[in-house]
């Protein structure tokens, strides 16, 4: 006869790798970064769809200080191929661990959650999974594919990881031909070792570079976080890099600190200071910026998309 004994006294940590960091204080926010508080019936019914198609969300999972005023407008951001992600980045309150396997039936569940939403515009992203040969390339196709067969007048946006060493992942998602390819390069080079550790910072500035010379009409957006210990030129080299690479949207949004094992918040960056990184961004020659300590990749992203498009025709004479 054997006894099995549960000795496991709390459930798995949610950052295992963070379980060891020291704690750093949270500073208090100012009175500038203020948000609505969820609860009005539109985010009830979003909840409800999302819950009712076995769902992820990155407005969730990330903990975006937005999701009171997009869910209430039923606007969401789905997190496919799962919750767990392969990386440990320093500021990311996303799960980390070993994922489940893909969901073969998530592509057509996510179109048929953009349905019932009744979304214009959709922005799907998704965990790291460094577990698969292609990075997940291929699924981002399948959604992209299911979303326009179930609704071809949507929009489409996805926000990928950036595939790295994944021979071929880029140009798969490309050929599936959404409407804007958006790789975030998070922080300025000098930041990646202590922010974003797993990955490379001239990799995903070569990713979005890539993605203009498969398709040079498609559009490409890039976004970053202030208050994590960046220089002010650091950015504007930034800038320099994504014009590079001709990418033609640029936000930067002000980083949260989701715990106290998570990256410290090293200063909170003023309003005007963001006005000003604005202004120079479109002096460098991005078609939209989107620049504000609340600024996040997908938040009014149908709006932003359209006004994408009004720049490109503005600046193109037609």
């Amino acid at each position: 006869m054997a006894i099995v004994l549960d000795t496991l006294q709390s459930p798995r940590p949610r950052h295992p790798e963070k379980a060891h960091r020291p704690e750093t204080p949270v500073l208090r926010k100012p009175p500038w970064i203020r948000v609505k508080a969820p609860g009005s019936p539109g985010f009830a019914e979003t909840s409800r769809i999302i819950r009712a198609n076995g769902l992820h969300t990155v407005c969730e999972e990330a903990g975006c200080p937005n999701i009171g005023e997009c869910w209430e407008k039923k606007h969401a951001t789905f997190m496919i191929m799962g919750d767990t992600c392969t990386r440990a980045c320093a500021f990311c309150n996303v799960k980390t661990g070993l994922p489940e396997p893909l969901d073969p039936a998530e592509p057509e569940h996510v179109a048929q959650a953009v349905e019932k939403l009744g979304l214009s515009h959709v922005v799907v992203t998704s965990v790291d999974r460094d577990d698969l040969g292609d990075g997940g390339a291929r699924h981002f196709a399948e959604v992209i594919a299911a979303i326009r067969a179930r609704n071809p007048r949507t929009t489409i946006e996805v926000l990928t990881p950036d595939f790295l060493r994944k021979d071929g992942a880029v140009e798969m998602v490309v050929a599936a031909r959404p409407d804007v390819f958006n790789h975030n390069l998070e922080t300025v080079p000098s930041r990646y070792l202590n922010v974003r550790p797993g990955a490379r910072y001239f990799h995903s500035v070569r990713l979005l570079q890539r993605v203009k010379e498969l398709d040079p009409p498609m559009f490409t957006k890039s976004g970053i976080m202030v208050g994590l210990g960046e220089e002010r030129n650091e950015v504007l080299q930034l800038m320099d890099d994504l014009r590079s690479a001709e990418v033609d949207f640029l936000t930067i949004g002000q980083y949260l600190q989701p715990t106290r094992r998570h990256h410290p918040v090293v200063r909170f960056v003023e309003p005007d200071e963001f006005k000003a990184y604005a202004t120079i961004a479109y002096a460098k020659g991005f078609l939209m910026v989107s620049a504000s300590p609340l600024t996040r990749s997908s938040h009014h992203a149908g709006e932003d998309f359209a006004r994408l498009r009004a720049a490109r025709q503005a600046r193109s004479g037609h």
